[in-house]
Parts: structure tokens; C-alpha cells; sequence
């Protein structure tokens, strides 16, 4: 009889049989279920069971969170239903099947612009800069700026464009290597496809509106001629041009015999792929991109404006919680492309990311008393406000549903306000507060007023409702009811001792104090800041997380090694002879690379000493999976352990600095 026997044939049942099971697999904390009619699946009755933690669907799988055992459940599971376990890239696959053509070209187009956002980021951030240095006339009467007034301002502000400039204008060639990236095809090919979008040889793409006719230059064929017309900050044309190259290279590598392939492949996909690029898709791009962007512009600056701020300003926060806002980035930049070069989208998307961390700044007054929750709500709020809304989202205003819907309402209003007004900013990628360093500075006053909206009307409504809605648990805060089969309290578990004979000594030493040292070399952050919702909302348990600059994950005590994930080496588990429990995790979602890049240097069983490598990994194939770097320690039992703290915000040494104390 197996130890989850009980818990197999209720969750085989609960996910609707064999039978709605497409295909099932495991990583090194949940189970991942691709079902065939996901409705079928009594959500709360599986999160009732003793063995699950949680369950929440991502990208067409249903994932059972079960934690450090989940190996032994999974095999108890599929032995029981009498399924046969897949890959996660045949789960990957097979998901796939349950989304719709929306729901698939919104997870392309998104995994297309991820690894895009911290260089729009930086380059906003740049732009905003140059703008407060030489655009602002704060001198002489509203006559000049700091750039006209000193030569030190002034060079700074030309040299700076030269990253501006790199970020918008060249982004053609990042699209490009994205798609390249997340197509599987060689990106090199893709980096010079790019190139020759925005190849200086060509009429700049911003300058193609002022340029009479006459004077574009040609590439002159005799039969015919082409327009020498470069595609800078053009997002449609760059897309389609890439999945030319995609298409034509997947297809010559179908086709062509592997002795002649490395040279062959690259000349027949590159070259037909540039010229397709310039004399076919590149123009219908064009005028595809300019049609979506004069379609925003038109509506955004109608009679009908108000209504369209007011439900993107409502419909945006959701948007985010889907992915499905990934699609305004490519809105924005065409915006930006087009004259008059600036967008009256971007504002509306900071003042939404204000107004979600302003319902959780209220959530952070109402549960002051709430020590848990205040490790989620504080360093929530902060990020929300920076422009980055995903744990505000996740970890605070989903969970109680109002804060979101405050928060909507409040960003609807500050929206109206916005585009009432025509609000422009000059670049994308700096949300939150900061954001305001994007916003032409004749509107300042104007966004200041909808910034302020943005955070009175969601704190006051959130402030209010809480009051109502949120119990004294909620608020207050309460030790967490244990579910059947989890471990005791320490105190039930010392009366417990002491009943069966133990000294009080005795009882006593397996509470002494004691701490975890860093895993890796880097920054430690709180774990509510992972992108990732079951670590950053603790439903695995309470840790911290690393960016590392080392590469070689440590011990972080003496140890027994109790679980490992021999296939991919991304991950392991961990007990202290105080029987507190441990999961590493290194990066988020790295199962799906299939241990490329890890490499695991212990095995189950193994008894290790502070300090002692336990997994090797390569930083860049983990970003170039596009994957965060991102690693997890997180305390899965508490074992005689009590009063367990976090320390974040610190610089540490792998094997030195002590990162979680308990008394």
C-alpha cells in the first residue's frame, strides 16, 4: 500500500478519471496535468486533500502543487490510473491542444517581446533622463534646460541617445533574434536579417514621411525597382520578415541533405528571406502596423476617447494576469513609429500599474498587525509602484478579488483623465511612478492629477471594503491551521515529547537555535519577488531567493539529501537532523530545458556538510532559454524549528552569510 494511496484515488477521480487525462508529468514540486476538459476538475475538493498545496492553471496545464514527495506521488499516481508519464516537452506539447488560436498567438507574441522588456525598460528609463536633462526649461524664465545652460548636460544628452537610438529605432533586429530564438532556428540568421532592416544604407524609417517620393532612394533591377526604405521602430513588418526566415529555414533543413546542409540552409533562407523582407511582407507590414497604429491614435484622440480610456483603463490589470498584455507593446511602439512619434497608450499602462499598488499599499495598512502578510504586501507595493505588477496581481489583490477591483476602478478613472487630456509620453518601458519621466513635459501637471487619482481613488475604496470584508485573521493574522498530516506544532510536539519520557533537556535541544547559510554568491531578495506565483505566494512555504553571480549552488547546513531531480539537476531537496525541510530551485520554469546547462553533483541519500557544491549550472543557457536566473531556498517543514526569519536586501557569500535564523 502506498503512502499516497488514499490521496491518488481521490485526485484521479477529482481531475474527472483516466479517461480526461491527455497526458500527465511532474517537475520537482507539482504534477502537471494536460486534461481534456479542464472544467472537469472540483479545484477546491483537490486543494482540500491532505498531500496537495495548491493548484492553479498556466499555459493549458493543470498543475497540482504537492511539494518536496511529489516524485513518490507521481509514481504512486500513474502506476494506480495505469497511465504512462510523458516529458514536459511532450506535457508542453500536448497543452498546447487545449488553447485556442487566440490563446496561442497571445503566448507567441508574448514569449516573442519577453526577453525584449529589460532593454525597453533601460531604454525608456534613458529616454525619460534626456528628457528632464534638455527638454524641461527649468532656467531662465522657462527658457532653457539644464542642456542649454551647461556643456557637461549638453554632451550627455547627445551621448545617451546613442543608447535611445540602439533600443528604438534598431528594434527590428531584436524582434527578429527573438523569434529566431523562440522558433528554434539559428538567430545569427536572425541578428542579420535585422541588420538590413535598419541597415544605414537604407532612408531612415522615421524619415520616410517627410520625404517627398521622389527623392526615396531605389535599388534600380532594370525590370523593376525596389524602394530603399529601412524599418526602423517598425514592429510588424520585423515580425512577419522573421517568420519568413523561420519558415524557409525549417523547410531547407527538411529538405536538404545533412552533408551539405551548413551551407546550403543559411544562403537559401537568408537571402530569399532579405529579399522577401524588402519587397513584399516589409511594405504590407508597413501599412499593417501604420493601419493598427492610426486605429489606437484615431480612437484615443476620438470624441469617443473616454470610453476607450475608461474600459483599457478598467480591462488592463486582467490583461496582464492572462498575458495577454503583451500585444500593447507592440501597439506602443507602433505608436512611436508613427507621427507624431509618441503614444497616448503608454500613460494609461503606468497609471494602471499605480493604481494595483495602491490597493495594495491599503491592504498593507489594514494587515500592519499581519506579519505574514506584510512580507507579501510591502515588497508588492514597492514593485507595483516601480511598474512591475505581477506579485501586486498574484500575491495580494487576486487572492482577496476586491483590492483588483478596486484598483480597476481606480485606473479607469485616472485613464479618462489621461486621455482626456491627451496625455503623450515619447517612449515605453518605464511604468509605476517613475513613469512619469516618459510624459512630455507640457502634460506634467495633467498626469500628476490622474497619478493622484490613481492612488487616492483604489486606497480609499480598498480601505473601505477591507474594513468590511477582511476577517481578524485576515487582518490581524494567525498561525496557518496545519491539514491533516502535516507536521505539529512545536510546542504540541515538545508537550508531546515530554509525555513520552523525554527530559526537558532533551526536549529542549532539538529547539536550539540555528541558521541557514547563502546557497550562492549574489543578492537576496524576498521570495515574494519571484515571477513565479507558487514560490512568491508561499504556497510551497516561506524562504528567500538569490540572483546569483556565482554558479555553483551550496549546502546551506549540515544536511541529508533527500530528493533530487536526477533528469533535469535544476533542482533538490533537503533535511536538517531538527527536521526542518528544504527545497533549491534554481531559475524559474528550468525544468522545461531538460537539464541542459545543470549539472548535479549529489544524489539522493548523500549526507552533506555546510558549504558543499550540490548543483552547477550555466547562467547564460538558462537566460537564453529565457529563463530567469532566480534561486530559491525555501523552508518546506519546519520540522522543531520556531520564530523562522528571512534577512533580504543583502550582498552574500555562498557557504558564509546566514540567510534564514531560527531561535
Amino acid at each position: 500500500m502506498g503512502k499516497y494511496e488514499s490521496d491518488v484515488r481521490q485526485l484521479l477521480e477529482l481531475v474527472g478519471g483516466k479517461e480526461n487525462i491527455q497526458a500527465v508529468s511532474h517537475c520537482m514540486t507539482r504534477m502537471r496535468f494536460v486534461l481534456v476538459d479542464a472544467r472537469k476538475a472540483r479545484e477546491k475538493e483537490i486543494e482540500a486533500l491532505p498531500g496537495v498545496k495548491g493548484t492553479f492553471t498556466q499555459a493549458g496545464q493543470y498543475q497540482v502543487i504537492i511539494g518536496n514527495d511529489v516524485a513518490a506521488f507521481y509514481n504512486e499516481f500513474t502506476a494506480y490510473a495505469g497511465i504512462e508519464g510523458v516529458s514536459k516537452d511532450a506535457v508542453k506539447a500536448a497543452a498546447k491542444t487545449n488553447q485556442n488560436w487566440l490563446q496561442k498567438a497571445m503566448g507567441t507574441l508574448g514569449e516573442i517581446f519577453a526577453p525584449l522588456i529589460p532593454a525597453l525598460i533601460c531604454g525608456g528609463l534613458v529616454l525619460g533622463f534626456r528628457n528632464v536633462i534638455g527638454e524641461i526649461n527649468f532656467f531662465n524664465n522657462g527658457t532653457q534646460s539644464l542642456a542649454d545652460i551647461s556643456q557637461f548636460w549638453e554632451g550627455t544628452y547627445n551621448f545617451l541617445w546613442l543608447i535611445g537610438e540602439a533600443v528604438f529605432h534598431l528594434l527590428p533586429v531584436g524582434i527578429v533574434w527573438s523569434i529566431t530564438k523562440k522558433m528554434g532556428t539559428t538567430q545569427i540568421l536572425g541578428i542579420i536579417l535585422g541588420l538590413t532592416l535598419v541597415s544605414s544604407q537604407l532612408l531612415n524609417g522615421f524619415s520616410v514621411s517627410s520625404t517627398p517620393a521622389a527623392d526615396i532612394p531605389v535599388w534600380d533591377f532594370g525590370f523593376a525597382k525596389v524602394q530603399m526604405i529601412g524599418y526602423q521602430g517598425q514592429v510588424i513588418a520585423a515580425m512577419m520578415a522573421g517568420f519568413v526566415l523561420v519558415y524557409l529555414e525549417k523547410f531547407f533543413k527538411k529538405h536538404c541533405p545533412e552533408v551539405v546542409s551548413m551551407i546550403v540552409v543559411p544562403f537559401c533562407s537568408l537571402v530569399p528571406a532579405v529579399i522577401i523582407a524588402h519587397t513584399i511582407v516589409g511594405p504590407i507590414g508597413w501599412r499593417i502596423g501604420d493601419a493598427i497604429g492610426n486605429a489606437v491614435y484615431a480612437g484615443l484622440t476620438s470624441d469617443f476617447r473616454f470610453v476607450f480610456a475608461a474600459i483599457f483603463g478598467l480591462l488592463y490589470a486582467p490583461l496582464v494576469m492572462t498575458g495577454l498584455h503583451h500585444m500593447t507593446n507592440a501597439v506602443d511602439s507602433q505608436l512611436l513609429a508613427i507621427p507624431p512619434k509618441t503614444t497616448i497608450l503608454w500613460p494609461m499602462i503606468a497609471l494602471s500599474n499605480i493604481a494595483q499598488g495602491s490597493s495594495v499599499l491599503a491592504m498593507s495598512v489594514l494587515q500592519k498587525k499581519n506579519e505574514r502578510a506584510q512580507q507579501v504586501n510591502v515588497p508588492a507595493c514597492i514593485s507595483c509602484y516601480l511598474g512591475v505588477t505581477e506579485p501586486a496581481l498574484f500575491g495580494v489583490n487576486l487572492k482577496y478579488v476586491f483590492p483588483l477591483i478596486c484598483g480597476m476602478i481606480g485606473s479607469s478613472f485616472a485613464a479618462m483623465i489621461s486621455v482626456g487630456f491627451g496625455v503623450e509620453a515619447f517612449s515605453i518601458g518605464v511604468g509605476g511612478l517613475p513613469g512619469i519621466i516618459s510624459i512630455l513635459p507640457k502634460y506634467y501637471l495633467i498626469f500628476l492629477l490622474a497619478m493622484a487619482v490613481a492612488i487616492v481613488i483604489p486606497f480609499t475604496l480598498t480601505f473601505i471594503v477591507g474594513r468590511v470584508r477582511l476577517s481578524a485573521t485576515d487582518r490581524f493574522g494567525a498561525e496557518r491551521p496545519a491539514k491533516t498530516g502535516e507536521e505539529k506544532s512545536v510546542v504540541n510536539e515538545a508537550k508531546e515529547s515530554a509525555r513520552a519520557g523525554e527530559t526537558p533537556e532533551e526536549a529542549g535541544a532539538a529547539e536550539a537555535p540555528g541558521e541557514l547559510k547563502s546557497i550562492l554568491d549574489g543578492k537576496v531578495i524576498p521570495i515574494t519577488d519571484v515571477q513565479d506565483e507558487v514560490f512568491s505566494q508561499k504556497v510551497m512555504g516561506d524562504g528567500v531567493a538569490i540572483e546569483p553571480t556565482g554558479t555553483v549552488v551550496t549546502a546551506p547546513a549540515d544536511c541529508e539529501v533527500t530528493v533530487v531531480m536526477a533528469d533535469t539537476g535544476h533542482a533538490c531537496g533537503l533535511t536538517l537532523a531538527n527536521g526542518l525541510e528544504l527545497l533549491i530551485h534554481v531559475g524559474v520554469d528550468t525544468v522545461d530545458m531538460g537539464g541542459d546547462g545543470f549539472r548535479l553533483l549529489v544524489k539522493e541519500g548523500d549526507h552533506v556538510k555546510t558549504g558543499q557544491p550540490l548543483i552547477e549550472f550555466d547562467p547564460e543557457k538558462i537566460r537564453a532559454a529565457g529563463h530567469p536566473c532566480t534561486t530559491m531556498l525555501i523552508v518546506t517543514g519546519e520540522g522543531s524549528a520556531k520564530d523562522i526569519t528571512m534577512h533580504t536586501g543583502t550582498e552574500t557569500k555562498a557557504g558564509e552569510t546566514a540567510v534564514i535564523t531560527w531561535k
